[in-house]
């Protein structure tokens, strides 16, 4: 019995691996599609409301699915959707895309890649968590990397880098907020269901700030490949990388996807020096070795607890 339960086990096991793998690429797509679409001269806050705009129906259509046949939401419910969508999908975003100006994609995807790091610290100022020795030890090596490639990109790209980085790490920041504060409301309102509400949340927020600082008409204006790379990061780099990777922690667990998203950032570097020529230099490819190593050395505790 006990053979063919494995049997049956293996290929969804192979399942989830392949979808964890699709989704991490799928999400670390996204800087490679914002610098591309900077190259056409659109800004910041028209950018991240077009991406917004297309995948609004998308997260609607995934709150509606995930809350059939469930009781509707108390003022308590919406009051945290509302905060989780402003601060893990609206201003996480936002940030992240104003720092891609100044930045490579593959400095923002290592600086977003220190986000468990950011999670520990922030569980230590407010609930007060002990930090295991080795979590430290992960948490030097990663920012060791990190700064290993800023200092590299400082001295290549000019003064600007400070600034990208530092609005990347805001992001990095504010996300890591969303997930302390998520755990609560995922047991109350379900996984699936709080991603859909609150990225629709996110999504009226950025278009609602594109209406407040931007004419309607500069759309007309967009050159057209701004508009079909919107719509290929609303799909492929927003909405179908949650769906894959909810996929993923039904079939391996959360343990497992969280370390196939260490493809992500060997993914971002492919695509940047493919699509977007940046250089690969033996400075990023020491940085990005450490901060992986860091974060598996980090995560390795967790594992063991578990």
């Amino acid at each position: 019995m006990s053979a063919v339960i494995e049997q049956r086990q293996a290929p969804r096991d192979l399942s989830g691996l392949a979808l964890a793998f699709a989704g991490a690429i799928a999400f670390s797509g996204k800087a490679i599609i914002v610098k591309l679409a900077y190259r056409y001269g659109v800004d910041a806050v028209t950018l991240i409301m077009l991406r917004m705009l297309f995948a609004l129906p998308l997260f609607l259509g995934m709150a509606w699915w995930a809350g059939r046949g469930k009781p509707p939401l108390t003022a308590r419910d919406w009051a945290g959707v509302v905060g989780l969508g402003f601060s893990g999908y609206y201003l996480s975003s936002f940030l992240d895309f104003l720092g891609l100006q100044f930045i490579t994609a593959s400095l923002e995807r290592l600086i977003m890649y220190l986000t468990p790091t950011l999670v520990l610290l922030l569980g230590t100022l407010l609930h007060g968590r002990r930090w295991q020795r080795m979590q430290v030890v992960g948490m030097a090596i990663s920012y060791a990397g990190v700064l290993l490639v800023f200092g590299q990109e400082l001295q290549v790209e000019g003064s600007n880098v400070p600034l990208g980085a530092l609005l990347v790490f805001g992001s990095t920041v504010s996300y890591a907020l969303y997930l302390v504060y998520s755990g609560e409301f995922v047991q109350r309102i379900g996984a699936l269901r709080l991603v859909g509400l609150a990225t629709s949340v996110a999504c009226v927020l950025c278009i609602a700030q594109f209406l407040l600082l931007r004419p309607v008409a500069s759309v007309l204006a967009l050159a057209p490949p701004v508009l079909w790379l919107s719509m290929l990061n609303a799909f492929l780099c927003t909405a179908v990388p949650v769906l894959l990777v909810m996929m993923a922690i039904e079939r391996v667990g959360p343990a497992v996807t969280a370390q196939t998203g260490m493809v992500g950032p060997l993914s971002t570097i492919f695509l940047s020096v493919w699509l977007l020529g940046e250089p690969f230099t033996a400075w990023v490819a020491a940085g990005t070795a450490l901060v992986l190593a860091g974060i598996f050395v980090f995560t390795r505790p967790a594992r063991r607890s578990t």
